[in-house]
């Protein structure tokens, strides 16, 4: 017996076809894996163990202790914390000077510190015609 894929969450679908496989692959009545039933329970704990005992034909009360027994298998992180990033303080200043002429005249162009002008956009308004 199979389970219509229809009838089977999206985050079941693999587990439910490793299932099958391994039950496909068995005659008679062999312990299910204990592979196989830690990664049951770690679907129940996400769908709940009904659900995930009537999808995958599990022993409703055994799928229940190994989810009440065994912690979950990947550690749950930390929430995430405020981190503020201060740039160093007078490191690296620079100081710049650019002289530019054209047909309408001069400019010079004087700055420090980390950031820059927009040089093109005034170079450009420098050369280009009234």
């Amino acid at each position: 017996m199979t389970t219509k894929a229809s009838e089977v969450p999206a985050g079941m679908q693999k587990i439910c076809r490793r299932f099958e496989r391994w039950r496909s692959s068995h005659r008679g009545r062999l312990p299910i894996p204990e592979r196989l039933w830690a990664s049951a329970a770690a679907v129940a704990r996400e769908y709940g163990v009904f659900q995930t005992a009537k999808v995958l034909r599990l022993e409703y009360g055994k799928l229940k202790r190994m989810v009440e027994s065994d912690p979950p298998s990947a550690p749950i992180a930390p929430p995430a914390t405020f981190l503020e990033l201060v740039p160093p303080q007078g490191v690296g200043l620079s100081e710049c000077l650019i002289e530019l002429e054209g047909p309408h005249g001069k400019m010079r162009i004087q700055w420090k510190g980390a950031s820059t002008p927009d040089l093109a956009g005034l170079s450009r308004a420098l050369w280009e015609s009234a």
